[in-house]
């Protein structure tokens, strides 16, 4: 029998913790005055274009890179931009890259100004690029083959020219997966990083029974090729 929501419900009026707010709540007024109007764009720099209606309004996005792992001094800080500059509004891509959207054209050089004094690296617009997307790496992931988090770091050290002034032949989107279960969907990218396991995990048998449980530590092994060392009060690994 289908779900049926009683008349006496006011839908609109209804909230619940189940599930995110309507993103058209926390759409910039220029953007919610011209919803699916929109005349054409240009990209004016590296990270830094502007969009406009067919009524004539505009809107301009600067794009920063993120490393994605955020402390939240740094999404304070972030807010807080937003708020001088951009009312508040701000987004972050499907690659992790700070979006501040700006309706009010003398704000978005002052705006420029302030992230290029606080180190931020704008760019990634365009034939670029973009935003690494990774997987979780070892500072959630118990799996993990490498740490993702850290390859990105170096991996954008050495490209760090083409997210902010250099240009490719078209658009660039990397990713890296600590892992093969890809949980990041990188085999979605043009070109992709992916950890494997080449050396047996090494066992501090002394530590173990300390820092261990036994029945998850066997558990976290999809092939079962930890067993229990009862000699050690430790596991074995078969290899």
């Amino acid at each position: 029998m289908p779900y049926v929501i009683p008349d006496v419900v006011d839908v609109k009026q209804r909230k619940t913790d189940i599930g995110p707010p309507h993103y058209k709540n926390f759409l910039p007024p220029v953007i919610q005055k011209n919803y699916g109007d929109w005349k054409t764009h240009e990209i004016l720099s590296p990270g830094l274009m502007v969009h406009i209606a067919n009524s004539g309004d505009k809107i301009w996005t600067v794009r920063v890179a993120s490393p994605r792992l955020l402390s939240t001094d740094t999404l304070r800080d972030i807010a807080d931009i937003a708020e001088k500059y951009c009312g508040g509004y701000f987004r972050f891509t499907t690659r992790n890259n700070v979006e501040f959207l700006v309706s009010d054209e003398s704000k978005v050089n002052p705006l420029l100004d302030e992230l290029k004094a606080k180190k931020y690296m704008i760019g990634g617009i365009g034939s670029r690029v973009s935003n690494i997307v990774h997987t979780q790496g070892w500072i959630h992931c118990h799996s993990a083959a490498v740490d993702a988090s850290a390859l990105v770091k170096a991996l954008m050290d050495e490209f760090a020219d083409y997210f902010t002034t250099k240009e490719t032949p078209n658009k660039v989107r990397f990713a890296v997966a600590c892992c093969t279960n890809m949980c990041g969907a990188v085999h979605c990218s043009d070109i992709a990083f992916v950890g494997i396991h080449r050396k047996l995990p090494r066992i501090d048998h002394d530590n173990f029974k300390n820092l261990c449980e036994l029945p998850t530590t066997m558990a976290a092994c999809p092939t079962a090729a930890i067993t229990p060392d009862p000699a050690k009060k430790s596991i074995k690994i078969n290899a």
